[in-house]
């Protein structure tokens, strides 16, 4: 069965199961770095926001011999755990003093993503774009956001550095870092246990490990680390999700750096997910980031 086979399949089948409760319908996303993606739209009568469950992942799993009729439960499962079950409030997202609490900012890379930042506000840092989002609700399963458009500021009646100023406040507090060892996270996510082991390589994101690598950003952070570290340190952008921190008395050096981190994005990391292939060097003397 082709890709598109099964996505016309998955939308028959589910709209079968859900019937009455909502309409479904396929949908193409433009997401970042030039890619999209495929995903089931569901809309509801009761709600004027509609989730996307996207099945790029459900059809890696189908090749690897899981039953149709599974991944189909399993989306109404999904479905059911982040529908929004009332309606958002339509004048909220035209009064910017409503809203203002809730923008935070995302970093994605500048040169891939051209075509969307012609639509977004957005502030150039090194080789990246800092954009901007309306963060709508947290959940275990991720987020809901709306991205701030050029229309919205024109509409708000806001300025880029207004928006961004904004940002800086809300999304430390509403998206606190981590910093923790390469050793500890892995040992979390193999369910390992505590480990405190020695280790030189250093992974800092968000609360939700979700576009952490915005975590930089934040006022005074990479300040801290460096006294924490004692050192200078290069910053390698692991994913638009989390960035890497090595010491400079552990790295190899800077050629070897920027070819481990190609290699990386090539191999190991979706190509939407991919922030840079260059490595950042942190100068505590300074207090600068810089390529």
């Amino acid at each position: 069965m082709t890709y598109q086979q099964f996505v016309q399949a998955i939308e028959l089948r589910v709209k079968e199961e859900i019937r009455e409760c909502a309409s479904v319908s396929t949908y193409m996303a433009r997401k970042n770095n030039g890619t999209s993606r495929h995903g089931l739209l569901f809309s509801e009568d009761d709600s004027n926001v509609s989730p996307t469950i996207y099945l790029e992942e459900y059809y890696w799993q189908f090749q690897q011999g899981k039953p149709l009729e599974s991944i189909v439960e399993e989306i109404l499962r999904l479905y059911g755990k982040i529908r929004f079950k009332e309606r958002w409030q339509e004048d909220m997202l035209k009064d910017y003093n409503k809203l203002r609490s809730r923008i935070v900012y995302r970093l994605i890379n500048l040169r891939a993503n051209q075509d969307i930042l012609e639509e977004m506000p957005y502030i150039s840092y090194l080789d990246l774009a800092v954009v901007f989002y309306v963060l709508l609700e947290i959940s275990e399963y991720g987020t809901a956001a709306m991205p701030v458009r050029k229309e919205h500021l024109r509409f708000w009646n806001v300025s880029e550095s207004q928006i961004y100023s904004q940002a800086c406040k809300n999304t430390q507090r509403l998206l606190p870092y981590e910093f923790q060892t390469m050793r500890a996270v892995i040992a979390e996510l193999a369910d390992l246990g505590e480990d405190n082991g020695e280790d030189c390589l250093y992974v800092l994101t968000n609360c939700l490990r979700s576009f952490g690598a915005s975590v930089i950003l934040y006022p005074g952070r990479l300040a801290e680390i460096g006294r924490y570290l004692g050192e200078d340190y290069y910053v390698l952008p692991s994913s638009v999700h989390e960035t890497l921190i090595l010491p400079k008395s552990a790295a190899a050096g800077k050629k070897a750096l920027g070819d481990m981190i190609s290699e990386i994005n090539e191999t190991q990391v979706p190509p939407e997910e991919v922030l840079s292939d260059r490595a950042y060097f942190y100068d505590c003397a300074y207090g600068k980031l810089s390529l």
